[in-house]
């Protein structure tokens, strides 16, 4: 009994000393930094490090993709955009498609190749067909930085080639894993691609937690020397979606485990969104009086669009959830209903491009609403405080934006928690 009890011991210390080690090289590592945030909250759940300065590596194609399908939707690239090789774009190291000067590949075999292949050659032939020069490029990616409130982040080059001025953090690079996936949430799917085939060739992804992990369905992995084994991913189960980033692995598959067990820890302490719901539009909405008064009263008809009456008079529940609706802060914004989903996306994209600086990180909210027994989505910016929310609306419609600012007890209608 008492041999066996003593095995037992023995076998539970050799765990713990084994794990206590694995923790204490992970964290001595200079290299290394973490985060696993919850993107409907912007929440830490966990972090370590992650405002430190550290090498992005090839994790920078993100942002590269960022401003890719931004030219998409404004209309100046296309998925047959022809992208031609530079002299310096087919000399850059790889990992690369191995194009020569001169020749060329469709954007969206680009796309590809910079999500499954990671190639290097192509990110500088991109940036130099979007931007002239990579230079000019990586600028771009900087600006885009800063808009997205990544403050703490440089760019310098489309690949994550090593620079020593390029570097990011990890909560940073949290934060452009949920930015790409809210602004460009058809396009974001292309994460989630498993292999790419080319000329002849199948190229896998090097983000294995897409097989190996359930709910994965992005982002992008990253490596050099300086850097370390770095990953970040966005992960969603039962309706919640978590985005970890972890810098300076030792090997890719102990990067692997590592980020597995912090998503696995931290699901246990994540919350999941509350789903606000409207089901019926306000037949008569009330305007909210703007301090600085219009310059042309017909401009009022840009507050609303869309709206009808229903046939049938709404039912409504109550709101009388006090703790709810603390939980907000007094006003809001309305920017339109839209009868299909993609245009609510856009011009939700749209407001806060044009007011980065009032709207900043606030995620926009999507309500489902039916007008007349037919679907439609109501575009709406919540947690606003009343100056903030008019001087938005002001900035909106100067734009030829629809804008209403509103109280927050005229936002809730009914509250379904998930």
């Amino acid at each position: 009994m008492l041999n066996k009890l003593f095995k037992i011991l023995t076998y539970v210390s050799l765990f713990w000393f084994a794990t206590v080690c694995f923790n204490n090289s992970v964290y001595a590592n200079s290299k290394y930094a973490s985060i696993i945030m919850e993107e409907h909250s912007g929440k830490i759940l966990y972090s370590r490090s992650a405002n430190e300065k550290r090498y992005p590596a090839s994790m920078t194609k993100v942002m590269t993709l960022y401003i890719i399908f931004d030219e998409i939707r404004k209309g100046k690239l296309n998925y047959n955009s022809k992208i031609v090789f530079s002299k310096r774009a087919a000399g850059q190291p790889p990992s690369k498609l191995g194009l020569k000067r001169g020749q060329s590949i469709k954007l969206k075999e680009a796309m590809y190749a910079l999500v499954t292949k990671s190639a290097n050659d192509v990110a500088t032939a991109v940036a130099e067909k979007i931007a002239g020069t990579e230079i000019n490029f990586a600028k771009r990616m900087t600006n885009t930085a800063k808009k997205l409130g990544m403050q703490n982040t440089r760019f310098m080059n489309a690949s994550g080639l090593h620079n020593k001025y390029q570097k990011s953090t990890a909560k940073d690079m949290a934060l452009l894993a949920i930015a790409i996936r809210r602004d460009f949430p058809s396009e974001y799917k292309i994460f989630n691609t498993k292999s790419f085939k080319w000329n002849g060739r199948k190229y896998n992804n090097h983000n294995n937690l897409l097989k190996s992990y359930y709910g994965t369905d992005g982002v992008k992995t990253g490596y050099i020397d300086a850097s370390g084994f770095n990953l970040m991913a966005s992960v969603e189960r039962k309706g919640i979606r978590l985005i970890g980033v972890v810098f300076g692995g030792k090997s890719g598959s102990s990067r692997d485990r590592h980020l597995m067990g912090l998503f696995n820890s931290a699901f246990k302490k994540a919350t999941p969104p509350k789903l606000i719901l409207v089901n019926a539009p306000v037949s008569k909405p009330k305007f909210v009086k703007l301090s600085t008064p219009m310059a042309k009263p017909n401009n009022l008809s840009k507050i609303v669009t869309n709206l009808e009456t229903p046939t049938t008079k709404p039912t409504l529940l109550s709101i009388n959830d006090t703790q709810l609706v603390n939980n907000y802060k007094d006003w809001g914004i309305q920017v339109g209903t839209y009868s299909k989903k993609v245009n609510a996306h856009h011009i939700a994209i749209k407001a806060r491009r044009i007011a980065p600086n009032l709207l900043k990180m606030l995620p926009a909210q999507l309500t489902p609403i039916y007008i007349n027994q037919n679907m439609a989505w109501r575009v709406r910016f919540n947690s606003l405080d009343e100056k903030t929310a008019r001087k938005t609306c002001l900035k909106l419609l100067s734009k030829n934006i629809s804008c209403i600012a509103v109280p927050s007890e005229q936002i809730l209608g009914y509250v379904v928690k998930q």
